[in-house]
C-alpha cells in the first residue's frame, strides 16, 4: 500500500509498505481522508519523540474492507476511527477512564496511523457514519471528541455565561457545544478578526480582541459577576492567568489547551479567594464518539466551516509547514486519499 512515512525527523517519504493484515479483534479500514493537528507537526519536528519509521495520523475515517458478521460491520461501511488505544484490564481502564490507561497507545504515535491507504484499529474503535456527514468533514469528529469529552467533566447548563479563549479549531468547536447546551452569553477571545468572525457566523455571542479590555469587557458582559464558566484553549500561561482573573467567584475553569511550560506566574489566591473549580481533560473516550457523531449529523455542530483546505495526502510535507505558522485563513486542513 501506499503510506507517507516518517524516516527520522523531519524526514518524510512516500513509500510502499506492506499493507496490515487485521488480528482476530481488528478490522481493515481503507482510509478515505484524513487531518493533521498540532500532535503531527510536533512528531515531525521531533518535539513528541516516536520510534521510527512510523506512519502518522491519528484523525481518520473510511470504509471497512471486509465482513464483521460478529460485529455487523459491512463491507463498505463508512466509519470514524478512535486512534486512543487501551489495555481493559489496568486500574484506570476498570474505573472507566480508558483514555489515562498507562498501558495505552495513540495510532499514528505509537502505532502506525492514517496516513496511508489503509490501518488497523481494534473493532472497538470504528463508529459508523451516516450518509448525510460529508466525507471532508468526518476526520474532523475525531477532534469535536475531545471537547464533548472535555463538557463531560466540566458540564454547562442553560443560561449559564461561557468563555472561550482562543477559537482556533477546538475553541470554535467549544464555543458551539456551548451555545447547544444553552449557554448565554456565549464569549470568544482571540487577537483574530477573522476568527472572531467566523465564531459569531457560528454562533457565538460576543468576541472580543484578546489584550488589556478583554476582562474588563467580559466581567461587564456578564453583569459584573464574571462568567460561570471559563474555557481556556492556548494553554499559554498567561491566557490561563486571566482566565482565573475573568471567572466569577465559584465559578469554573476547563482547562483544554495543552500546557507544555514548566513555570509560570499565576494569581495562585485566586484558587482560594474564589473557590474555583479546575477541570481539565485529556483525549476522548470511545463513548464520546457516538454522539460527536450525532450532533454532526444533526448539525448542531458544523464542521465544515472549520476546514479551510483540502488537499491529497501526498502533499502531507506542505500541509505539515502550514502548521508552523498561525495565519488568518487557515483552519482544518483535510487530506483526501484516492
Amino acid at each position: 500500500m501506499r503510506a507517507m512515512v516518517l524516516r527520522a525527523v523531519g524526514d518524510l517519504a512516500a513509500a510502499n509498505v506492506g499493507t496490515p493484515a487485521p488480528g482476530p479483534d481488528e478490522v481493515l479500514v481503507r482510509v478515505t481522508n484524513s487531518a493533521i493537528c498540532g500532535t503531527d507537526l510536533k512528531i515531525f519536528t521531533g518535539a513528541i519523540p516516536v520510534g521510527y519509521p512510523l506512519i502518522r495520523g491519528h484523525e481518520m475515517s473510511g470504509e471497512v474492507v471486509a465482513e464483521y458478521d460478529g460485529d455487523r460491520l459491512k463491507r463498505g461501511d463508512r466509519v470514524v476511527v478512535d486512534p486512543v488505544l487501551y489495555c481493559g484490564d489496568c486500574f484506570n481502564c476498570r474505573a472507566g477512564q480508558t483514555n489515562l490507561c498507562p498501558n495505552g497507545a495513540l495510532v499514528g504515535r505509537d502505532a502506525n496511523g492514517g496516513f496511508a491507504d489503509y490501518v488497523v484499529v481494534p473493532r472497538t474503535h470504528v463508529f459508523r457514519l451516516p450518509e448525510t456527514i460529508d466525507p471532508r468533514t468526518a476526520p474532523a469528529i475525531q477532534v469535536l471528541t475531545t471537547c464533548v469529552h472535555a463538557q463531560r467533566r466540566a458540564p454547562i447548563f442553560p443560561a449559564q455565561s461561557v468563555v472561550v479563549v482562543g477559537l482556533g479549531v477546538t475553541g470554535q468547536l467549544h464555543a458551539q457545544l456551548a451555545k447547544a447546551r444553552g449557554a448565554y452569553p456565549v464569549i470568544g477571545i482571540t487577537r483574530s478578526a477573522w476568527k472572531r468572525k467566523l465564531a459569531e457566523e457560528l454562533g457565538a455571542d460576543i468576541t472580543l480582541p484578546a489584550g488589556a479590555d478583554a476582562i474588563r469587557c467580559v466581567i461587564e458582559a456578564t453583569g459584573g459577576r464574571g462568567p460561570d464558566v471559563v474555557i481556556e484553549t492556548t494553554g499559554v500561561v498567561r491566557s490561563i492567568a486571566d482566565a482565573m482573573t475573568m471567572a466569577r467567584l465559584g465559578g469554573t475553569l476547563l482547562l483544554f489547551g495543552i500546557t507544555t511550560a514548566a513555570e509560570g506566574a499565576l494569581p495562585f489566591y485566586q484558587f482560594y479567594f474564589k473557590e474555583l473549580n479546575v477541570m481539565n481533560a485529556r483525549a476522548a473516550k470511545g463513548e464520546d464518539f457516538p454522539d460527536s457523531i450525532d450532533l454532526v449529523a444533526r448539525g448542531v455542530v458544523k464542521l465544515l466551516p472549520l476546514v479551510t483546505h483540502v488537499m491529497p495526502v501526498s502533499e502531507l510535507a506542505p500541509a505539515i509547514d502550514m502548521l508552523k505558522t498561525d495565519i488568518d485563513g487557515r483552519m482544518k486542513i483535510i487530506l483526501e486519499h484516492r
